[in-house]
């Protein structure tokens, strides 16, 4: 007889809609996930990468002990939990007094967003502070550059875009990466609103558009300029820019620095669909939706910039169907007053580790602590960040499974998935809050980050503060909203709004710049502002249905990765060819897969492959940073085939 059960939570993996989850349990193991139909945004349904994902949870591929290299060239074996933490301990200690706790790195990224993981950050705050890394690889520049611009960045609520008359969708694939979007933005449609999609890569979100422009890789701020150039050509501003807007007269200058048939030339487009896009966007209110990958470029704040200069001076923030969204703020409910009181006595940007730790002195990183994250697999220069981490004194790695990072380490501690941890969860793609519950207990021998900090408390007199139950930590990190009303029982109810944000972002035109308005770009890198000379294809490795990041199934990590190519720039290949891809960083072994939809410009594959695979698309990746806020410049290598 089956003894079935349901319970809820919610997914704090990398994803803007950090869905509510019903998790089906028999006999103690998960073996369906579906999504929760109260939750406002999942509305019963979650994306395949997810309801998958019973099959990790289950997998015997699970570390459920520590494991221990002893020496560099060793194997790793089996040891006691007591051990593991006594050894670490003993290390963390010992390279605090040899060479203080700035030799000691700790990194953490998005394998967990989980709110109390911040909780682990404070820990070595307070052990140190410790060496950490700066920047965000995944978006970065974006951050920096509506920092810059509005003085915050956050969106209009998720379903205003139903005011919109226009909605231009640039970069973003919501059919991968916000599927709870699909049903809404055919519902818009069906009422009669206007979906344009901008993107250099042909995807299925191509279904759902009335326009679709193919333009080249990057040159999105030439678009924008365009259709700025267009606005003022045709008298279409807001009258009332300039009393809410700095540089107006500069930026109108710079969008009028080039004929419309120029600006289309820098974007590879023509001159006509420059204009029926901007038309389209003189049809307002009109909202901008603004993916993830415009700013993993080179000039990738700029991009950002010049899209929100063109919302600002056609009167389209601060009005319901407006907008320039790419992120909803995600933690700022949250209380972390205890936490950043100290700032880390270095940092190294996050798209730079590998060679940032390789090249640190004074003193050198003599260990690295890595949770929450694969960064082998994920970070530009694969390679590089492997050898990193392989040289210093002492790694640890703590995951779930022996990843191309944990393979790494000289110690690798085993730890739970979301599916066995207490947790809140804000979104970077809505305005709700949720609690992650533990559907089931973890396997023997598995330990929750927050029993690892609290078992090392005990070992580096931090136990006064760190050695509580979790229940403590998220009754801290709820202090804002219990201010406004708020308390975990609401949590047991279901999602909470998060109350601090407005329907409409920016109503009364006040931004948070030191001027109160909005900063209007006005100079733009001469790159953007040429059609390029360089012409070959550029490896562009894109989020996939089929995995979450790097959490790819073993068997699907052998032989070569797949890679998208436009027949026409690979002569003399056939379809199905295994290629060698090659460049300035290193190579690898591709099978080709023709579509005729594509850019001859672009090398597409999934995102996450395995280094210790020969499939990792990041190791052929330069390590740089994009030209504000220290994000990976994922998408300008480029690539020969032979």
């Amino acid at each position: 007889m089956q003894n079935l059960i349901q319970k809820k939570t919610a997914c704090p993996r990398d994803c803007p809609d950090a869905c509510g989850l019903i998790a089906t349990i028999e006999n103690g193991r998960v073996v369906k996930l579906q999504g929760d139909p109260d939750h406002p945004i999942t509305q019963g349904f979650i994306c395949g990468r997810t309801s998958r994902f019973p099959e990790q949870q289950n997998s015997t591929e699970r570390l459920t002990k520590p494991l221990l290299r002893r020496t560099k060239s060793g194997d790793f074996e089996e040891i006691s939990w007591p051990e593991a933490l006594d050894l670490l301990a003993n290390k963390m200690r010992q390279f605090r007094s040899d060479s203080g706790a700035a030799s000691i790195l700790q990194y953490r990224c998005g394998g967990s967003l989980g709110i109390m993981k911040h909780v682990g950050d404070y820990f070595f705050e307070k052990f140190g502070p410790v060496t950490s890394k700066s920047g965000d690889v995944c978006a970065g520049a974006g951050e920096a550059a509506q920092l810059t611009d509005f003085g915050e960045f956050d969106s209009n609520d998720y379903f205003d875009f139903h005011n919109s008359k226009t909605i231009f969708l640039w970069g973003k694939n919501v059919f991968i990466s916000s599927i709870h979007l699909i049903p809404e933005l055919k519902k818009a449609r069906a009422n009669g609103t206007k979906i344009v999609l901008i993107d250099p890569v042909h995807h299925q979100t191509t279904s759902i558009a009335d326009v679709y422009v193919q333009p080249r890789p990057g040159s999105d701020s030439a678009i924008a300029m365009g259709i700025a150039r267009w606005l003022f050509e045709n008298k279409r501003i807001d009258p009332k820019a300039a009393e809410y807007c700095d540089h107006v007269t500069e930026f109108q200058a710079l969008a009028q620095s080039k004929s419309i048939a120029e600006w289309a030339a820098i974007a590879d487009v023509s001159p006509e669909e420059m204009i029926t896009l901007a038309e389209a966007y003189t049809d307002g209110p009109t909202c901008s939706m603004i993916g993830w990958g415009l700013q993993r470029r080179r000039h990738g704040a700029a991009t950002i910039r010049a899209i929100d200069a063109l919302a600002a001076v056609s009167g389209n923030l601060g009005i319901p169907g407006g907008g320039a969204s790419f992120y909803f703020v995600r933690r700022g409910a949250f209380d972390f007053s205890f936490a950043n009181q100290t700032p880390a006595p270095r940092t190294i940007p996050e798209p730079l580790l590998g060679p940032g730790i390789l090249a640190a002195s004074d003193p050198p990183i003599r260990m690295a602590y890595v949770w929450a994250a694969n960064p082998v697999a994920m970070l530009p220069d694969s390679e590089t960040v492997a050898k990193a981490l392989r040289t210093r004194e002492f790694t640890v790695v703590v995951d779930p499974f022996l990843t191309d990072t944990a393979k790494c380490a000289d110690l690798v501690l085993p730890t739970t998935t979301f599916l066995e941890e207490d947790d809140y969860i804000g979104s970077y793609g809505h305005h709700y809050l949720a609690e992650v519950n533990p559907v089931v207990e973890p396997p023997e021998g598995v330990l929750s980050d927050h029993e690892i900090f609290r078992e090392l408390s005990r070992r580096l007199d931090l136990a006064e503060e760190f050695d509580v139950d979790a229940s403590v930590w998220k009754q801290r990190v709820l202090q804002k909203l219990n201010a406004a009303g708020i308390t975990s029982n609401d949590f047991k109810n279901g999602s909470v709004k998060n109350p601090f944000v407005s329907d409409v972002l920016f109503a009364d035109r006040k931004f948070g710049t030191p001027s109160g308005k909005v900063n209007l770009i006005h100079e733009l890198h001469s790159d953007l502002l040429r059609v390029p000379a360089e012409t070959s294809m550029h490896v562009t490795a894109l989020s996939t249905n089929k995995s979450q990041a790097s959490q790819w199934p073993p068997e699907t990590q052998t032989g070569p990765a797949d890679a998208a190519v436009h027949p026409s720039s690979v002569p003399g290949y056939n379809d199905g060819d295994v290629v060698t891809v090659s460049t300035e960083r290193g190579s690898i072994q591709v099978r080709l897969c023709f579509d005729e939809r594509q850019r001859p410009d672009v090398l597409l594959m999934d995102k996450g492959g395995w280094h210790s695979a020969g499939r990792s698309a990041n190791s052929l990746i330069n390590a740089e940073v994009t030209d504000d806020g220290e994000c990976a410049v994922y998408y300008d290598t480029a690539a020969v085939i032979s």
